[in-house]
């Protein structure tokens, strides 16, 4: 009889072992899982989708020193380096306004695979290219290439702004040497003209584009498309599109009008209200547009840079 109460004694204390062992190991898978979901909360909480389109209001943007900063020279990091999602942008280095005191200079720059435009939108003043000055002024345009000094100053007596485009050159783009004196061109000396695939409300001014090309003023880039000025007639448009390995920056000069920045599958959903000073970024394949007021007399110019940015070796 002693025998068996053992035994029955032995089994019933192995089982209340087993079970409390199995309850504490549940216990702390369960400690585990909650502990691992309490942890991922928050990281899902600050995930974020990078958006497909940026906006910008330059009058709002604040001035931030830049590798061109001076007491007398002035950045507004409007897309690219100085802006808080910098990191969006595949091609474009920097797209923003230079503000040079009367009587003030920027410091000198230099970047060897980055090629440079300016476009002058007040004032007057002087480029500095390598050891060449030339004068430029309101409505002037020039392209930087890479390798080369270069900086402004403003000898005159009024500020001058500039807005300021860089584009990145990938390593494996030969890069050819540079020419000794800087092109510079103006507006008035560009033709307007319509372009294929885009409607005859909208005239463009193609300013500089690739070194392999003809069509433009000033045919000297490597990564830069186009940089070309946008007229639109009283409720003109140059319709709702998207580039598939292209970046793309407009800047409403003057006027107002339907900025479309991605939405629908024809723009509709995407139209945000537009007037000058207003800056938008469009990825690659987002939907871009715009439609000028219909209102008689109405103009709008749009100031745009559009660059090339590779297909990737691989998918996602």
């Amino acid at each position: 009889m002693g025998t068996p109460n053992r035994e029955s004694r032995l089994n019933l204390y192995y089982s209340f072992y087993v079970m409390r062992w199995k309850f504490a190991a549940n216990v702390a898978k369960m400690a585990a899982l909650a502990l691992l979901l309490f942890a991922a909360a928050p990281l899902a909480k600050e995930w974020k989708v990078d958006p497909t389109w940026l906006h910008r209001y330059v009058p709002e943007v604040a001035e931030k020193t830049s590798d061109v900063t001076t007491d007398s020279c002035h950045s507004q990091p409007i897309f690219g380096e100085g802006d808080p999602e910098a990191g969006i942008l595949r091609s474009v280095a920097r797209f923003g306004e230079v503000t040079v005191d009367a009587g003030g200079e920027c410091k000198v720059v230099r970047y060897e695979r980055q090629e440079e435009i300016y476009f002058v939108l007040k004032g007057s003043g002087t480029l500095h290219y390598g050891p060449e000055q030339a004068p430029m002024r309101k409505n002037d345009f020039t392209y930087l290439p890479p390798g080369v000094s270069h900086t402004l100053s403003n000898p005159a007596q009024e500020p001058l702004r500039v807005v300021v485009m860089g584009v990145k050159i990938p390593a494996d783009v030969a890069i050819q040497p540079a020419v000794p004196k800087p092109a510079i061109a103006n507006l008035d000396q560009v033709k307007e003209q319509t372009v294929e695939g885009h409607p005859v409300s909208v005239q463009y001014k193609l300013l500089i584009g690739p070194r392999t090309g003809t069509r433009d003023l000033i045919n000297a880039t490597y990564v830069v498309i186009d940089t070309f000025l946008m007229d639109f007639a009283p409720g003109g448009t140059n319709f709702p599109h998207h580039h598939l390995t292209a970046e793309e920056i407009y800047l409403v000069l003057d006027g107002e009008g339907s900025m479309v920045a991605g939405g629908g599958m024809d723009g509709t959903e995407g139209r945000h209200a537009a007037r000058a000073g207003d800056a938008y970024y469009f990825r690659p394949n987002c939907t871009v547009g715009f439609y000028n007021s219909d209102r008689p007399g109405a103009k709008a110019h749009i100031l745009a840079l559009r660059s090339r940015v590779p297909l990737p070796k691989r998918a996602d």
